[in-house]
């Protein structure tokens, strides 16, 4: 699962560089492993061509260790027994007219957990539309409530593959909210004010000479889940370059 986690690094890395080219003054928000395990399902029942550009665009060797090596870490993801809630489902949404090979459909139950459920777009795109979206919204406890837009999906829409995720934990550390404040943010175009939180306490910091940025490990309760904050130097540009 090495090969696996360092594949979907890879490819979060060069998603987001992508994603930051359009405007590099907006938040990215996005969850790579939502997209890599959707994309590796459309891998296993891709040939030719199309099986060589998903696992390149992955950063993946073709093989069946990729799906097991998905199975694995989806089951760690999905663990039971935490001091945190950390969910995360896939589902296949199929055209009932369209004939899917019955070991595609028992793949992608085995090593990703995903049903395929078949749905009518072609009789009522719209009732498919709203369907989905119940789906996630079920699956992300109301998070997300419509992840389908109007015109997202049609009458000749075969597979609709969709991933929720769902996380909600605590801090080791908690944080008291009589101690946020405004606070002067700073981003390569300006200086705004934004609500800062204030914590004392130990944490686990670094120093990355490459990226000229601080390294910060805040844990979540129970130390197994951690969210990493890189702080720049002033006058560090913010640029994603290739």
């Amino acid at each position: 699962m090495d090969n696996l986690g360092e594949a979907n690094g890879t490819f979060a890395i060069n998603l987001f560089k992508m994603l930051g080219e359009e405007d590099n003054s907006r938040n990215v928000f996005f969850s790579p492993l939502s997209i890599s395990s959707a994309l590796a399902m459309v891998l296993m029942g891709a040939k030719g061509d199309t099986e060589a550009q998903i696992s390149q665009a992955l950063c993946l060797n073709t093989g069946k260790e990729v799906h097991q090596g998905f199975q694995s870490l989806l089951s760690e993801v999905n663990k039971s027994g935490t001091q945190y809630l950390l969910r995360t489902a896939n589902r296949l949404f199929g055209e009932k007219t369209c004939e899917f090979l019955p070991a595609f459909k028992e793949s992608c139950q085995k090593f990703y957990q995903a049903e395929l459920e078949e749905l009518s777009f072609t009789e009522d795109t719209e009732e498919c539309r709203n369907h989905i979206n119940d789906w996630v919204t079920k699956k992300t406890e109301g998070k997300i409530s419509e992840i389908l837009g109007v015109g997202t999906v049609g009458p000749l829409t075969k597979l609709v593959l969709v991933n929720a995720i769902y996380f909600k934990g605590k801090w080791n550390e908690q944080f008291d909210r009589k101690h946020t404040r405004g606070m002067p943010f700073k981003t390569n175009q300006e200086e705004k004010t934004v609500q800062m939180m204030f914590k004392h306490a130990d944490f686990k910091m670094g120093y990355v000479d490459e990226v000229h940025s601080q390294v910060l490990e805040l844990p979540y309760v129970g130390e197994e889940l951690s969210m990493t904050v890189l702080l720049p130097d002033d006058n560090t540009d913010l640029t994603m370059n290739n």
